[in-house]
């Protein structure tokens, strides 16, 4: 089989992970995404909470003012980028050795850009269905999923932005960009199932 590597960005609360989730199992692939750093420290022997800690984490520059929490944010920031460029860097070997995954996040569309198998994706969704979906998810109220939606999507934009050269979630930077409103769930794996195999044609 053709290799073939699925990148997914997506906004909180979009359903990008369910259909990350479909994806795998239509296209019969491996999918990685916080069990991603339990494959690394299975592979490369390292803590795995000790990794996790700093995972997906933006890096602490509120801590510069002041000595003490200088030195804070620097250790932080030094342990984020570690976790960072090992998440990188085990993608890539991945890669490099023939594998077909989908790995939802991590910056995959950046640190994997150049291969050929690759078919970046990023959902998103409106507003008012990412918290709908939120709210039915974790129980969660109108504000306090609209709250966790600002802060996830802030969060993962500061994660992206801060590594990569591209911001999070805009268009040139995926080979697709699509919402998952209209269509819903269901269908929008639909979708994406058609356009990754007739990419996969090429």
């Amino acid at each position: 089989m053709k290799q073939l590597i699925i990148s997914i960005g997506r906004e909180s609360g979009s359903g990008g992970h369910e259909i990350a989730e479909k994806l795998a199992q239509r296209f019969d692939l491996p999918l990685y995404d916080k069990n991603l750093l339990t494959e690394i420290a299975r592979d490369k022997n390292l803590d795995e909470e000790a990794l996790r800690k700093y995972e997906e984490a933006p890096r602490n520059h509120f801590f510069g003012r002041s000595i003490r929490g200088r030195n804070h944010a620097m250790l932080n920031n030094s342990m984020q980028a570690g976790v960072f460029a090992i998440q990188t860097s085990w993608l890539q070997e991945k890669a490099e050795a023939g594998d077909s995954f989908i790995v939802v996040g991590r910056c995959a569309e950046a640190a994997l850009a150049h291969h050929p198998g690759l078919v970046s994706i990023f959902i998103c969704g409106d507003p008012d269905a990412r918290i709908d979906r939120l709210m039915k998810r974790h129980n969660f109220t109108f504000r306090e999923a609209s709250d966790y939606m600002v802060k996830q999507d802030k969060r993962r934009r500061a994660y992206h932005d801060e590594n990569c050269t591209g911001s999070w979630g805009d268009a040139p930077n995926y080979h697709l960009t699509i919402s998952s409103t209209p269509m819903g769930i269901d269908r929008t794996a639909d979708f994406l199932e058609s356009y990754i195999r007739e990419r996969m044609k090429d």
